[in-house]
This record gives C-alpha cells, structure tokens and sequence, in this order.
C-alpha cells in the first residue's frame, strides 16, 4: 500500500470540520472523559506546578472538561484561558463552564500553532490529546513557551503506542484496510505520532524546554460494554469519521459492526475495558 502524500493544510481544514460536526457528542460524553482522563489529567496538572492563583492557557481545550479541573486547582484567584480551533467545541465549554459555576474561565477561539497571546503570560500551559494532531508540533512548541513565564511548565498528555491502545488503533487498523486507504506519511499527525518512548520529551528539549519529565500510565477506557465504546467512537471520534467518508452507508455500517465484534475481546465479567495507554510530559521555561 503506498504512502499519502500529506498536505497539513488540508489536514488542519478537515480536523477543523471533525471537531465542528463531533463538538455536542463530545461534550456530551464529559462524564466518560473525566472518569477516564481524569486521573491523568491530575498528574498532568501536578507535574505543570499549577497552584492556587495560578495563570493557565489550554491549549487544544476541546468541551473543556479539563479546563474545569484546572479551575478547580487555581481557585476563584486563578485564572484559566481555553482555547481551540473550532469555535463549535468551545461553545460547548463555555456553556458548561458556566453551568457549573467556574467564573474564572475564558474562552477564545485560537490555533494552537500559532498562540495569539501576550509573551510570558502564563504560569502553565497544557494541552491534553491535542498536540497529537499538530501538522507543526515543533512552532506550537515554541509558541508554547514564549508565552509561558521564566520558569513555567508545560505539561502535555499523549497516547502511547497503538499496540498500547486497542480500545482506539482497532478501530482505526479496521477502518484502514476496509477504505484502502495509505498508511500515514512520516512525521503525519495522528493520535500515535509522540507515542514512542522519548519523542515528545525530545521534542521539548529541541524547542528549549529544561527538566524535562516523562510518565507512562494505564489508563484503561472503563465502559459497561463493547458496544458503549462503538458509540462512544462513533458519535465523538471526528478523524473515525473522515477515514470513513469514501465509503457507502451500508459499508460503514458494515465496518461499525466488525469493529464492535473486534472490541468485544475486550470486555470481562465487570464490562469492557479498552487498553489505553497515556504519556505525560513536562518541561520548564
């Protein structure tokens, strides 16, 4: 099978559009990102050294489930900035921010490439599962720590290796083969592309970060059975949605059906239990 040819801004157009159409099922499923990302995301806010009053830009926020927890950390004295590239998504955040009662968040439209904030602002910067589908991982890093102040971190969650993550490299290993479509070009981004060993923290180091920090974690994707996840995947996962395009109703019906027989191998006597593995990293300014 030959290779894409891979066009990033193609690519940023279309994970625009994904996030635009997916935004309302995923801030719909908040309640199955925190019991899953949750912990990690604790771990990522302690490694960032975000305290009481602190300033924190968010990078890649999504329905901003994660821009709470860090409110939760900065207190009423803190401040929160989420941002993301599809406005869609962060009016769902806004909406559940305000809902819950965080008055300390805002919200503003912004590629993660290219950060249009005042340089040195922030204490911390994070960003859970966005840097992953960065064409340029590299200008997001640097524009990361300009606005960061001396002596910030910033502090990053990504997937691992697929081998590591069946409930997600499944789907997309069965939607591949029955689209026929090219294995990713080098360097593409995805939700593998920082999941060895090393390549993130290198990444930072290479973008000027010091005390660099890396942490492998289990983060199993906890659901009652095979078939929660389908829906989970399918209703949220927009990039499931673009592989599937090419193909007819019927087919991707077809292709939803085998992946759900796929992950049943997945579920227990307690339900299913998707493999997941997470990678946090860290690095100061």
């Amino acid at each position: 099978m030959t290779t894409a040819q891979f066009n990033p801004v193609a690519y940023k157009t279309a994970t625009t559009q994904q996030w635009q159409s997916a935004a309302k099922a995923w801030s719909e499923w908040g309640g199955t990102l925190r019991e899953w990302l949750g912990p990690a995301t604790e771990i990522m806010i302690d490694v960032a050294a975000i305290a009481k009053g602190a300033k924190v830009l968010d990078v890649a926020a999504g329905a901003g489930d994660q821009s709470m927890q860090i409110a939760d950390r900065v207190g009423s004295e803190g401040y929160v900035l989420a941002t993301d590239i599809s406005p869609n998504i962060l009016d769902y955040a806004a909406a559940n921010a305000q809902s819950s009662g965080y008055g300390q968040i805002d919200f503003r439209v912004m590629d993660g490439e290219d950060l249009t904030v005042t340089p040195e602002q922030f204490d911390a910067v994070v960003s859970r599962v966005g840097l992953i589908y960065f064409p340029d991982q590299m200008k997001a890093l640097k524009g990361i720590r300009k606005a960061l102040k001396p002596g910030g971190w910033f502090s990053a969650i990504v997937y691992s290796t697929p081998e590591n993550n069946g409930f997600f490299s499944i789907p997309v290993g069965i939607i591949r083969t029955a689209a026929q479509l090219p294995s990713p070009a080098k360097g593409q981004p995805g939700p593998f592309s920082l999941g060895q060993p090393g390549v993130l923290a290198d990444l930072l180091r290479d973008a000027g970060f010091q005390n660099v920090l890396e942490k492998t974690l289990s983060a199993p994707l906890e659901l009652p059975t095979a078939a929660d996840c389908v829906r989970f995947e399918r209703e949220s996962f927009g990039a499931l949605h673009e592989m599937l395009k090419g193909l007819d109703a019927d087919e991707q019906s077809r292709v939803w059906n085998e992946i759900e027989t796929a992950l049943f191998a997945f579920e227990n006597g307690n339900g299913f239990s998707g493999p997941c593995e997470l990678i946090v990293v860290a690095g100061q300014k």
